[in-house]
């Protein structure tokens, strides 16, 4: 399994940014977000749904991360050097913790989806799960854990009640003025 952090230092194809956490506590949201402005990087990253060629990295992109506590996903909203949302990218994992350094992270449980502001929803990666518990990688449990966590979550978008997508522009607002280089 691969652990995921907010600040994604890991991430050689970004060559210079600025970073910002906080953790908020309210009635719509209890848990981390984190902001990474990518100030510089070695080069564009693109993505590819159906017919889509998306860039989903490049200079002045934004990625908007939220960690909710005790929830078994993880929602990443990746913004154009514009401001503009390119989509929103939802990984299914094992919960979410909080490191040594109050880094936010999560163990990824494969399994994605991601949501684009047309309203598209793709599916991602369902071999990749069935891999790893072939090899044993997770367990039968986290496997049946990361189809119903997806199965709850598809439902919660098409009827347009998946809420943590509504609050992307102000918890980005929350952050922007935080960023540190």
């Amino acid at each position: 399994m691969k652990k995921k952090f907010g600040d994604r230092l890991d991430w050689k194809r970004v060559a210079k940014r600025a970073y910002a956490q906080a953790y908020l506590e309210n009635d719509d949201f209890t848990g981390y977000i984190t902001l990474i402005r990518m100030d510089q990087v070695t080069e564009p990253l693109f993505a590819q749904y159906g017919d889509k060629n998306l860039c989903i990295v490049d200079t002045g992109y934004m990625w908007l991360q939220h960690f909710p506590v005790g929830k078994l996903h993880s929602v990443t909203t990746m913004f154009d050097a514009a401001g503009h949302i390119v989509q929103w990218y939802i990984d299914i994992c094992q919960g979410n913790e909080i490191d040594e350094r109050s880094v936010p992270w999560f163990n990824d449980l494969y399994l994605d989806l991601i949501v684009l502001p047309t309203g598209e929803v793709f599916e991602k990666d369902a071999a990749e799960l069935d891999e790893a518990l072939s090899k044993g990688v997770i367990s039968e449990f986290a496997y049946i854990q990361a189809w119903e966590e997806t199965h709850r979550l598809m439902e919660l978008i098409k009827a347009g009640k998946f809420d943590l997508l509504k609050l992307t522009e102000s918890h980005l607002e929350v952050l922007v003025e935080k960023l540190t280089t």
